[in-house]
């Protein structure tokens, strides 16, 4: 393993954290820390798997922040993240033999409803009003944990977003979507690490660096998040998805 001079470190270091504090409550790090990757030199697939590997420690680290402060729904959360795990996976092979660019425009389209949805309903989200699932929409909520765990894998952009707008239709207010969609999306980057490290699609000398300031950036973010409550969350949730639509239709148009 390559050791990296004390400036790449830095950088990396930096950007790690500011991602991981905004990925820890409404996703969208990935805006942040693989272009990060991409500017060291990287190729685009190793940035993808490199971003993973540090991603997931980040993840792990908010996982844990929120479980803590139970706002995880166990009973809901031990169905779901196996089926996330697994969707991730399958992605991860997928995106070794079809070029994840054929989904951008479609997620562009997606990112516009969710944001133009939670813009206009300004009550949405404030109050917890979740109570349990029939069994009809538990196998449709397991659908969709298995469909954006392999968008996360093969894609990724948007995941967080995506999570939290689902969780937010079944009842959770900003807060416990939060705290459940950071749940999923550690299953499914936990996930994509094992297949990208086994395909070799890791480089350990930038992700351990990068990984370690995501440990702190997820902690800062989501212990901020219980502070603030929902008022902070919706509107970071808002202007992440804003900032998302922006990128990707960016780089459609190039």
């Amino acid at each position: 393993m390559e050791f990296l001079d004390l400036g790449t470190t830095a950088f990396l270091v930096f950007f790690g954290f500011m991602a991981a504090f905004i990925d820890s409550v409404v996703g969208g790090g990935g805006l942040i820390s693989i272009p990060a990757l991409l500017w060291t030199g990287l190729p685009p697939v190793l940035a993808l798997g490199t971003n993973k590997c540090a991603a997931v420690m980040g993840a792990l680290t908010s996982f844990i922040t929120f479980v803590r402060s139970g706002k995880v729904d166990g009973y809901l959360m031990k169905r779901l993240f196996p089926l996330s795990f697994l969707g991730s996976a399958l992605g991860v092979l997928a995106v070794q033999m079809v070029p994840p660019d054929i989904l951008r425009p479609l997620v562009i389209v997606m990112l516009v409803a969710v944001l133009i949805y939670s813009i206009c309903k300004k009550d949405w989200g404030k109050e917890n009003k979740y109570a349990g699932m029939s069994t009809r929409l538990l196998l449709l909520a397991g659908l969709v944990s298995f469909a954006l765990g392999f968008y996360d894998g093969f894609f990724g952009p948007g995941t967080g977003s995506f999570l939290l707008f689902a969780l937010l239709t079944v009842g959770f207010d900003f807060l416990g979507a939060a705290a459940n969609a950071r749940t999923l999306n550690f299953a499914s980057n936990i996930s994509a690490v094992i297949f990208f490290g086994t395909l070799g699609q890791i480089e350990y000398a930038y992700a351990i660096p990068m990984g370690l300031s995501m440990i702190a950036g997820a902690y800062c973010g989501s212990t901020m998040a219980l502070k603030k409550g929902v008022g902070y969350v919706r509107p970071l949730f808002i202007i992440m998805t804003t900032i998302l639509i922006g990128k990707l239709a960016m780089d459609l148009l190039r």
